[in-house]
């Protein structure tokens, strides 16, 4: 769950400056791997890009050990491990490569460095420096360049630690640099639509479709959110995907009670990123297919507001009610209509999601259905303060999409309204006979 976007976190930007040489070539087996040969760099910028808040173990074979943590890549043993770095270009042009490594466990190790496709070899030695020379590459346009490091040799227990590229070139570079929001950074950027709707608007209706294929481990696809909670599908892990409604507490410390529940939900409260009851159904729902949302808030007249949600699937043929919760010392209808799309398992942070929400309506306190065409793209911080650049969102087919995660080139800036043609299509069902239970 995000409540990213409703509380900011403090940035702390920061950069190194580093000169880096160079390197030639060598070849080794089948590929052609590149060793260094010191040349004399120009006049380009340098930084420090720390795999803590950049880098992903991308494969690893079963049992391996590998992990990033706050002193960047360690525990490396596995050859079939691969661990990939990201930093983004703002132009096309050269950029040389070095690493910030040690090497304890053995006394020699040679690794794979490959650079957006090209490899080099590089000999790490116990006695040595601990900055090691990679390579140069040109890069051809403006956007995120890979850097995979996996295991080649060694004459110990471990290929060495890493604790950061040295990226020198030409162009601006973009990279998480607030090491005090690594954990957000490495969950990568979150975005929303946050839509235009009616004064006393009681229901919002949704239309949600997740692209096959864009549905990795980790995603929220989070389609009827509202100022006090939100309603959407998830992927939780490789085999479970849950149907989930929360509503935070009450400002002040009010404390979200359940009311009812449907058949097969279960409830409890969450913390962490604010605290609430939390209500989901588990339920495989299916990339390509396209699922329903309707949330209501009424205010119960005794000074609090319920809170309702129902969901349906193509594959049931049915409305099915989630939960209504009962919210304290708040009065009102739906207000602050919005989606978003997040990854929540830092781990999985370089994976890329897509959606589309279409054919959104609101239906007011009496009884009206009016369609909601507008909606305002923004970011979260990771997203404001440029950690990541790995979002976009706007129109396509006559639909709002969001897209994230996946360190893809072509990102559009936050902060644009977007207004998409009416459809017409007024949702076909009686709210007044949706199920209770």
């Amino acid at each position: 769950m995000t409540k990213q976007l409703l509380k900011p976190r403090r940035l702390f930007l920061y950069s190194a400056a580093l000169m880096l040489s160079a390197c030639g070539g060598a070849s080794t087996g089948g590929q052609t791997d590149k060793t260094a040969a010191q040349v004399v760099m120009g006049a380009a910028s340098s930084k420090t890009v720390a795999l803590a808040g950049n880098a992903f173990i991308t494969s690893a074979p079963a049992g391996a050990q590998e992990e990033i943590n706050s002193s960047g890549l360690a525990n490396w043993s596995n050859s079939g491990t691969v661990t990939s770095a990201y930093f983004r270009m703002a132009s096309a042009g050269a950029v040389t490569l070095g690493l910030n490594a040690r090497l304890a466990g053995s006394n020699n190790s040679t690794i794979r460095v490959t650079v957006n496709g090209t490899p080099f070899l590089v000999k790490l030695s116990v006695n040595g420096s601990g900055s090691y020379q990679v390579g140069t590459v040109n890069v051809a346009a403006p956007g995120y360049v890979k850097v995979d490091l996996q295991g080649v040799s060694k004459d110990g227990g471990y290929f060495g630690d890493v604790s950061a590229l040295q990226v020198s070139t030409t162009s601006a570079i973009n990279y998480a640099d607030d090491a005090a929001n690594y954990y957000w950074s490495r969950r990568g950027p979150s975005v929303h639509m946050g839509y235009t709707t009616p004064a006393n608007t009681e229901y919002f209706y949704n239309e949600v479709t997740v692209p096959a294929g864009q549905d990795p481990e980790g995603s929220y696809y989070m389609a009827n959110g509202f100022g006090q909670g939100y309603f959407g599908i998830q992927v939780k892990s490789p085999s479970e995907r849950w149907v989930l409604f929360s509503v935070w507490d009450a400002d002040g410390g009010g404390k979200t009670t359940l009311v009812r529940k449907g058949a097969g939900v279960v409830d409890n409260g969450f913390g962490g990123e604010g605290t609430g009851g939390q209500s989901y159904l588990s339920y495989n729902w299916i990339s390509g297919n396209t699922y329903r949302f309707i949330t209501r808030a009424r205010p119960d007249g005794a000074g609090a507001t319920d809170y309702s949600a129902w969901f349906y699937a193509p594959e049931l043929g049915v409305w099915r009610f989630i939960a209504t919760w009962k919210r304290p010392a708040t009065t009102t209808y739906l207000t602050g209509a919005y989606s978003f799309l997040e990854n929540f398992i830092d781990t999985k942070g370089y994976t890329g999601r897509r959606v589309s929400f279409g054919n959104q309506w609101a239906r007011n306190v009496s009884g009206a259905w009016s369609e909601v065409t507008t909606a305002r793209f923004t970011g979260d911080a990771t997203v404001t303060s440029a950690q990541r650049m790995d979002y976009a969102g706007g129109l396509d087919n006559g639909q709002f999409y969001l897209r994230n995660g996946g360190f893809f080139a072509g990102y559009v800036p936050v902060n644009q309204t977007f207004t998409r043609a009416a459809t017409g299509r007024q949702p076909a069902v009686d709210v007044t006979t949706l199920p209770q239970q």
